[in-house]
């Protein structure tokens, strides 16, 4: 069990990336190089906050395409002032759940589809979401951006409207329910 939290790990960020994001917004509007950078450097953070909302596969799939076709429309987008990492999972946060609504009715029961994957892929994938189901939406959402996105408390703060002392706190509360609900840490 205590493998499968590795996926809820910290990793660093090279800060001149964030410059360089901020620019390749800008230009995949215009260029199809600029935007196949962003897809490759995004394309798992976006799929993760999109499953994080909807919790189908197939639907969180959708979400990565609308939401690389949206940066190609991305006229609101300033560099100077944006943080282009969190304007990216801010559109994906929307657009999931735009598509989550528009598909209600058919995802009232969530459930994983692992087809096509290993058996120990699905495994875990059907454990990860069963633990993600004893957050709130809120706390679910939290730590997908702070694990699997790699953004920082203060961005996620930003994205989600909150003070950033809240989502540090929120965050300590959801991986304790995360660990306690795995076995991992438990101390008796």
């Amino acid at each position: 069990m205590e493998a499968i939290l590795t996926l809820f790990s910290h990793k660093k960020t090279d800060d001149s990336t964030f410059g360089e994001v901020n620019r390749l917004i800008v230009q995949c509007a215009t260029s199809k190089e600029s935007l196949g950078i962003l897809y490759q450097m995004f394309k798992g953070t976006v799929f993760a906050v999109a499953f994080s909302i909807t919790s189908d596969y197939q639907l969180a799939e959708d979400c990565v395409i609308e939401t690389f076709i949206r940066l190609t429309q991305a006229d609101s987008f300033n560099p100077k002032r944006g943080n282009g990492k969190g304007y990216i999972i801010k559109t994906a946060q929307n657009v999931a759940h735009e598509l989550l609504r528009r598909h209600e009715r058919e995802y009232r029961n969530f459930f994983i589809q692992g087809y096509g994957e290993a058996d120990k892929t699905v495994e875990d994938s059907i454990f990860i979401n069963q633990l993600l189901k004893h957050l709130t939406k809120k706390q679910r959402q939290l730590v997908i951006m702070k694990c699997c996105s790699d953004l920082s408390f203060r961005e996620i703060a930003e994205i989600m409207h909150l003070p950033e002392s809240t989502v540090k706190s929120r965050y300590q509360k959801a991986m304790a329910i995360l660990q306690e609900k795995a076995g991992v840490n438990s101390e008796k």
